[in-house]
């Protein structure tokens, strides 16, 4: 099965518009419509995805220039730390998934020292992919796209690595440059953004990387302004700093360790947007990532992980810096034994808290939304764009051709 490399808008600065493994889901992407709740609460809006309409019975019309119904489109995002998968089909505006995979690789390890990835690495993650490949040959799959992000663009072995996977697998995967990463994690979640005037900032901690866009909402897709992406996710800012969790005060010199690696990094950027920071109406952030999944989880005190209470959230900005600031004086035990982080999240889950909070210091928006939803997303809906967009073209032709006979 080929992937497909749906075509990209201009981009450049300033130009551009733009659980458990195997678990199947089968539900709607389109923004949550809850009332608010006492811990955190969901904001209704007008639904701004890009439409890809049906008819009444769910079928196309002649010529409709829409793709099959029952056609299926997958999205493959392996990342420093996860391999996921997504297949869905398309459902009005929207799509709904039909099957789902999601894995913890840990594909970075030991990248930030060695420079590579290593063999233990590879082997995990090519387990992971086959199983993404089972799922993709079983499904009516119309077009897929996969793609690597951070590991592989660093790695010394990443293209060998694609290429192996190619061979033992059969997916292609596309090492996306971070620009691309950016630009899909907006498409993906973008209608989750409060309602509201103004610049925001749209945000993806990923394992090895951290992508802060500055985007202006008000068309189908926002308008991206400014963008940055710095090598810190919460396996290489892990790897990157060293501590010992022997002590609380030990635990603490790590975790101001870490905060100030990112603010460095993040400088030059918060500079460029500070003058933002002071419009007269409130401004809004938008975080998609298993850190910020996980910390709204805490908040909520929910006894284990629930994408539906999560995905849409709107949280206090303060409340997360508190939560942020209790795990990083616990130790790796105590973390293991919360709700919603468990052993695979323990030690990367204070990372990823050093990295929020030297965003909220950049954008100190007084709530944070909070999105389960992100790359994946991004490629279905722009693969469903695309392919929509060819059968219109499509029909365009054949009307044509019928009027000429």
């Amino acid at each position: 099965m080929a992937d497909h490399t749906p075509p990209d808008t201009k981009r450049g600065r300033g130009t551009q518009r733009g659980g458990k493994s195997g678990k199947v889901a089968d539900f709607r992407y389109k923004r949550p419509s809850r009332p608010e709740t006492k811990r955190g609460g969901k904001r209704n809006a007008p639904h701004r995805d890009s439409a890809i309409a049906s008819r009444p019975n769910g079928q196309p019309g002649p010529h409709s220039g829409h793709p099959p119904r029952r056609q299926a489109y997958a999205a493959l995002d392996l990342g420093t730390n996860n391999c996921r998968l997504l297949i869905a089909r398309p459902s009005g505006e929207n799509f709904t998934v039909i099957d789902a995979f999601s894995r913890v690789v840990r594909l970075g390890e030991g990248l930030a020292a060695s420079g590579k990835l290593s063999d233990e690495a590879m082997e995990r993650t090519v387990a992971a992919l086959h199983v993404c490949a089972e799922k993709l040959r079983r499904r009516n799959v119309r077009l897929a796209r996969s793609v690597a992000t951070e590991a592989c663009r660093r790695a010394s072995n990443g293209e060998a690595f694609i290429e192996r996977v190619q061979r033992e697998t059969g997916i292609m995967l596309d090492i996306i440059s971070a620009q691309e990463e950016a630009r899909l994690a907006v498409l993906g979640c973008h209608v989750l953004l409060e309602e509201g005037n103004g610049p925001a900032i749209i945000f993806d901690i990923g394992g090895g990387s951290t992508e802060l866009v500055l985007v202006q909402p008000g068309e189908k897709v926002p308008r991206i302004l400014d963008w940055l992406s710095v090598p810190w996710g919460v396996v290489s800012l892990t790897d990157m700093v060293d501590g010992t969790d022997e002590s609380e005060h030990s635990r603490l010199d790590r975790y101001v360790q870490m905060r100030r690696t990112v603010g460095r990094s993040f400088a030059e950027f918060a500079e460029r947007i500070r003058e933002h920071t002071f419009a007269p109406d409130p401004i809004r952030l938008l975080g998609t990532s298993g850190t910020v999944t996980t910390l709204a989880s805490l908040h909520l005190e929910l006894p284990q992980y629930d994408r539906r209470a999560v995905d849409g959230l709107i949280v206090p900005s303060l409340a997360m810096r508190d939560i942020s600031t209790r795990l990083s004086r616990m130790s790796a035990s105590e973390r293991k034994r919360l709700p919603c982080i468990g052993d695979d999240r323990a030690n990367l889950v204070i990372a990823g808290c050093a990295i929020l909070e030297s965003i909220l210091d950049i954008w100190p928006a007084e709530q944070l939304g909070v999105a389960d939803r992100g790359i994946r997303e991004g490629i279905l809906r722009s693969l469903i764009a695309a392919d929509a967009e060819g059968e219109r073209s499509r029909a365009a032709v054949q009307r044509m051709r019928e009027q000429d006979v």
